[in-house]
């Protein structure tokens, strides 16, 4: 970013943190409701270099919650939709994306990355991002599940051992201990009791977005404090 794109960063927290910002590089899977807002807010925080994954095309059902989503980019790939945008906001970035719906076969493509958001929404997928991160001593944030949730403020940082009301993370603290992977993992979780037990995930934007946020401020106040 240029001076002026930084000036009312730097006045909260300093030109050499926002040297250490630029320097670091971000992977995040999945460029939904959650992802696409993380995204956002990372590279208006000044981070260069970002990599997105995600294998979907925009639809009419991401318009009422996804920050990207518009009736003119219906039907594009979200992770070139995302890439333009995130450009037009800082031309000197930069920003790889791979389409490709990640999962155990193709995690070899991934590299050695700062941070890594999973912001997934496949259980199978979350494990091996976990599990690739800790085997390569990276840091990683985890959201859990956004869906059947009206209250933003409900959401909370935290380890998935701690969490409760999330059918997502039950599933996950199952599979872990069972391969005797630590639950304490950080991640992005909603105290809030699902509103309807219907099998079709309903969402609003409050939750997704904030929780993407929360995503996005973690990784910022972390490499601040590091």
């Amino acid at each position: 970013m240029g001076e002026n794109m930084n000036e009312r960063t730097i006045s909260l927290i300093g030109t050499e943190n926002i040297k250490k910002i630029e320097q670091k590089h971000i992977l995040i899977v999945g460029i939904g409701g959650v992802g696409g807002t993380a995204l956002e807010a990372l590279i208006r925080s000044g981070i260069r270099n970002i990599t997105i994954i995600d294998s979907d095309n925009f639809d009419e059902s991401n318009i009422n919650r996804h920050i990207l989503a518009t009736t003119l980019n219906l039907g594009e790939k979200k992770t070139k939709i995302a890439k333009k945008r995130m450009l037009e906001i800082n031309p000197n970035i930069n920003i790889q994306e791979l389409d490709i719906f990640l999962n155990k076969e193709n995690m070899n493509r991934l590299e050695k990355y700062d941070y890594i958001i999973d912001a997934c929404d496949t259980i199978t997928t979350k494990i091996e991002l976990i599990k690739y991160a800790l085997k390569n001593n990276l840091k990683i944030i985890s959201c859990l599940g956004t869906g059947k949730k009206l209250d933003p403020t409900k959401l909370e940082i935290t380890t998935l051992n701690k969490t409760y009301n999330d059918p997502l993370a039950k599933v996950m603290r199952k599979l872990l201990k069972e391969e005797n992977i630590t639950l304490s993992i950080p991640v992005v979780f909603s105290s809030e009791q699902p509103i309807n037990n219907d099998h079709k995930v309903s969402s609003m934007i409050f939750v997704p977005s904030t929780a993407g946020l929360l995503l996005a401020n973690y990784v910022i106040k972390d490499i601040i404090q590091n």
